[in-house]
Parts: structure tokens; sequence; C-alpha cells
């Protein structure tokens, strides 16, 4: 990689934090409003002048610069990789080909760490006045404390269900977010494996 000029590390550099704010490139607009300038063609050398050093890579569109590699790999970086499970045995979430079905990247805003997360699909219209769809994935929190409503996965008599936790004075059961089901109670064994933080849907 050649040497830039300072000007044009300055285009480098707002075009990288550009990216990496809104995750498209500036427009020639708003780099000469940035760089308070009255012309295009000053920017358009800046521009040139990146390409020939392999800087930046772009096309005729407006927005027509290319994801520069140092921001992918800072977007890259910041993704955690969960696993989604079939199924949570008794004890938690096991990390093993047995029990995962496949891996997800998601976002600093989904999960900021690995440790403790993973992902488990719905089945069934149990909480669907909650937001929660057949067939939708949720992002669980094994570390964390389940608090009285929060929803959270549970091992119930040995089956995995999500739903929302009721703590009482005299009674900790499960709630349903569909007047069609019945709330739960444990005959036997309730476990909470984690709380519910996220949902991801696709479609």
């Amino acid at each position: 990689m050649e040497f830039l000029t300072p000007k044009q590390e300055a285009v480098l550099k707002f075009i990288e934090h550009y990216q990496l704010k809104n995750g498209s490139s500036p427009t020639l607009r708003e780099m000469r409003e940035h760089f308070n300038v009255n012309s295009d063609n000053s920017i358009l050398k800046h521009l040139k002048g990146l390409e020939e050093k392999n800087y930046i890579h772009k096309d005729d569109t407006p927005r027509g610069i290319k994801i520069l590699d140092s921001v992918k790999e800072k977007l890259e970086s910041e993704n955690v990789r969960l696993p989604l499970l079939g199924f949570v045995p008794a004890g938690g979430p096991v990390l093993t080909d047995e029990y995962i079905e496949s891996w997800y990247d998601v976002g600093p805003d989904v999960a900021k760490k690995k440790e403790g997360f993973f992902l488990l699909r719905v089945t069934g219209e149990s909480m669907i006045n909650a937001g929660i769809n057949d067939g939708d994935i949720v992002v669980v929190d094994s570390k964390k404390e389940p608090k009285n409503t929060d929803i959270v996965v549970a091992l119930v008599d040995n089956m995995n269900t999500i739903k929302r936790y009721i703590k009482q004075p005299d009674k900790v059961y499960l709630h349903p977010e569909n007047p069609a089901f019945s709330d739960i109670f444990a005959e036997h064994d309730l476990q909470i494996q984690g709380v519910v933080r996220a949902l991801l849907r696709y479609y």
C-alpha cells in the first residue's frame, strides 16, 4: 500500500467512520459538506488517489465506494456466534453435536459475549401475545437469574418450554401468553435454564 497524503488519509478516515456508523458509504455531497469545500473536484481528486493506491474500490453510483476491508473486519469481530440448540437437557445448555443444530452470527446489540448465551427455536403458539411466534428463534442467557414475569426457557418434567416465569410467595409456575393454553405447574421437576433476552425472526 502506498503512502497517503494527509488529505487522502482524512478522507479515508471519514469514509471508514461513516461506513461503521451507517453501513453504507457517504455521497460526494456529504463528503464535501464534512470537509467544508464548495466543489466536488477536490473530493474526487482525493478519491481517485485513494483508488489508484488501492485503498478504496468504487463504482459510479452515489454511494459506490465499497465497504472497506478494515470496516468488514471490525463489523465481523463484533459479531458473536451462538449455537442453536435442538433441546436443552437438565443442567443447562450442552454444546455438543448431539444438541447443536446450527450456528448463527448475531450482533453486539443481541449478545455482547458468547459465554452463557444460546439460541432455541420456538415451537407452538403459546407465547403469541408476547410477540413470540412458532418458528421464531429466541436468544437465551443461561447465566441470568430469572426475575418474576421474565420470559424463560425451562425444563418441566423433562420437557423444554418457553413461558413467562411467575414466582409468588406460595407457588412458582409458568404462564403462557395465549388464553388457549393453561398455566404449567411442575409435577416433579422445574429447572429454569435461561432468560430470553432477544428474538430473531427470519422471513
